[in-house]
C-alpha cells in the first residue's frame, strides 16, 4: 500500500465537505407565474445541450492530434472539466459571474451561493431587463461556457502537465479569470458591458482568456523533450480530429445562436453567420496552405473551420451574413501565419491554442468593431466599416484589457499551482506517456492488429501470403 499523503486525500475530502454542506441549503419552489416563453425555454434547453456536446467534441479534436501514448490523458483533461466546473459553478461560480455586482468587477459570492434562490429567483440580473427564460436555465446555459473554457487550455500544455495540478488550475482559473471576465462582459453592471464592449458569445470571456492562459501555460511548463529534439509527433488518430470538428461545429450553433437567449430572428442570424464563417475559414486555411506549396489536408480544413468558429463568436449576433465570410477567411489566414511563426520559435504550444483561439478571438473582437451593424441588432452599434471609429476603439480597448488580465493572472496561477504541486511530469513519465504514468491506462486502437501481425510474421516466417 502506498504511503499516506494528504495531497491524495484532499480532493476527495473537499468534495465530500461540499456535498454535506449542500444538504443544509434551503429548498425553494420554482418561481413561475407565466412569465416565461415556452418556445424560448425549449430553444435554450437545446442550445445548452449543444454547448455541452462541444466538450467531448473538443476531447476528440485534441485527442486525435497528440501522440498515441497521450491520447487518453489529453481527452480526460477536457472532459473532467464537466465535473469540476459543474460543482464549482453551483457552489460559487455563478454568483461570482452573475451575482449582485461589486463595483462592476465581480459578483457577490453570496448572491447565489450553492444556487440559493436560483430556482425561485426573479427572471432578471441586477440592473438588467427581464429574461423570457427562468434564471435557472440561464445559469445552466452559462455553465456550459464555463466548462469548455479551461478545457481549451489543455491543447497548449498537453503531453507534459500533471493531472492533479491541472485540476487545481481549472479551479483557480474559473474563480480568478473566467468568472471576473464573464461579469465584466455579460453582467448588466459589468464594467466592460457599461463601457460599450460587445461580445456576443465569448470572444473575450472564452477564447481570448483561454488563448492567453494557453500562452502562459506553455511558458511556465517549458518545452517537451520531443520539441527540444525537434522530433515530429505523428497525430494518433486524424479521424478523431474530424469527428471532433463535426461535434464542435454542431455544438457551436447552440454556443452562438443560443446566446440570443430567445428563439427569434437574432438567433437565426447568429446561426447563419456561425456556419458561414466556419465554412469560409476551413476553405481559407486549406487553400492558403496549397498556395504556399503544401497539399490540402484534413487537419488543415478542420483547424481552419474551428478558427472561423472562434472568430465569429464575438460577432455572431452583430454582423451581417456576408461579413461573416470575410471574418472567417481573414481569421484563418492570420492564425495560419501565426502558427507558422510560432513553429520557428521555442514556444511549445502543443496544439496551437494561442494562435488559433487567442489570436482568433482577438481578430473576431476587432472585426466586430469593424463590421457590427445596427441593421442586424438594434441593441448593438455600427462599426468602423459603417463610419463609427469610436466603437472600434472601444472593442480594441476591451480586447487589450482582457489580453493583459488573462495572461498575467493565468501566469500567476500556473506558478502558484507549481508551488503547491509540481505541475510538470518527470522526464521518465513524459517518455512513458501520460496515459500510463498519470492514469494507468492505455489507448489500444490499432495496437492489437499490429501485435497480431507481428506474432503471425514470427510464427509463419518466411511469409508466403500477403497479410
Amino acid at each position: 500500500m502506498s504511503k499516506f499523503s494528504f495531497k491524495q486525500f484532499a480532493p476527495f475530502v473537499i468534495l465530500m465537505a461540499v456535498a454535506i454542506f449542500a444538504l443544509f441549503i434551503p429548498l425553494l419552489p420554482n418561481f413561475d407565474e407565466g412569465k416565461y416563453s415556452g418556445p424560448d425555454v425549449a430553444f435554450i434547453l437545446i442550445a445548452a445541450a449543444l454547448v455541452f456536446l462541444m466538450t467531448p467534441g473538443l476531447a476528440f479534436f485534441y485527442g486525435g492530434m497528440v501522440h498515441r501514448k497521450n491520447v487518453l490523458s489529453t481527452m480526460i483533461k477536457s472532459v473532467v472539466a464537466a465535473g469540476v466546473i459543474t460543482v464549482l459553478w453551483t457552489v460559487v461560480g455563478f454568483s461570482l459571474a452573475f451575482g449582485d455586482t461589486i463595483g462592476g468587477f465581480i459578483g457577490n459570492p453570496s448572491t447565489f451561493l450553492f444556487f440559493k434562490g436560483v430556482n425561485s429567483g426573479a427572471p432578471h440580473l441586477q440592473g438588467g431587463s427581464d429574461l423570457t427564460i427562468p434564471l435557472s436555465l440561464f445559469a445552466v446555459f452559462q455553465l456550459m461556457f464555463a466548462i469548455i473554457t479551461p478545457g481549451l487550455v489543455v491543447g497548449a500544455v498537453a503531453e507534459r502537465i500533471r493531472f492533479t495540478s491541472y485540476i487545481l488550475f481549472i479551479v483557480l482559473f474559473a474563480i480568478f479569470v473566467y468568472s471576473p471576465l464573464a461579469h465584466w462582459t455579460w453582467h448588466p453592471q459589468g464594467f466592460l458591458f457599461k463601457m460599450g464592449v460587445l461580445d456576443f458569445a465569448g470572444g473575450t470571456v472564452v477564447h481570448i482568456s483561454a488563448g492567453m492562459a494557453a500562452l502562459a501555460g506553455a511558458l511556465v511548463l517549458k518545452r517537451r523533450k520531443s520539441h527540444l529534439e525537434h522530433k515530429e509527433v505523428p497525430p494518433a488518430n486524424i479521424p478523431y480530429v474530424l469527428i471532433g470538428t463535426g461535434l464542435l461545429w454542431f455544438g457551436w450553433f447552440g454556443f452562438n445562436a443560443g446566446s440570443a437567449l430567445s428563439a427569434g430572428s437574432l438567433a437565426v442570424s447568429a446561426f447563419l453567420t456561425t456556419n458561414t464563417a466556419a465554412g469560409a475559414a476551413g476553405l481559407s486555411w486549406m487553400f492558403f496552405d496549397v498556395a504556399r506549396g503544401k497539399k490540402p489536408s484534413v487537419l488543415g480544413f478542420c483547424i481552419g473551420a474551428v478558427v472561423g468558429l472562434v472568430a465569429i463568436t464575438p460577432a455572431a449576433g452583430f454582423v451581417s451574413i456576408p461579413s461573416s465570410i470575410f471574418i472567417g477567411a481573414i481569421a484563418a489566414v492570420i492564425s495560419n501565419l501565426v502558427v507558422s511563426w510560432k513553429q520557428k520559435t521555442s514556444l511549445d504550444d502543443t496544439l496551437d491554442v494561442f494562435p488559433c483561439h487567442g489570436v482568433g478571438g482577438i481578430v473576431g473582437m476587432l472585426l466586430t468593431g469593424v463590421f457590427a451593424t445596427k441593421t442586424v441588432n438594434a441593441a448593438g452599434a455600427d462599426g468602423l466599416f459603417y463610419g463609427n471609429a469610436e466603437f472600434f476603439i472601444t472593442q480594441l480597448k476591451g480586447a487589450l484589457i482582457v489580453i493583459v488580465f488573462s495572461f498575467v493572472v493565468s501566469f500567476i496561477i500556473f506558478k502558484l499551482v507549481n508551488l503547491i504541486n509540481p505541475i510538470r511530469v518527470s522526464e521518465e513519465e513524459e517518455e512513458l506517456g501520460l496515459d500510463a504514468s498519470q492514469h494507468d491506462e492505455k489507448y489500444t486502437q490499432g495496437t492489437l492488429l499490429v501485435e497480431e501481425k507481428a506474432i503471425y510474421i514470427e510464427k509463419n516466417s518466411p511469409i508466403t501470403e500477403p497479410i
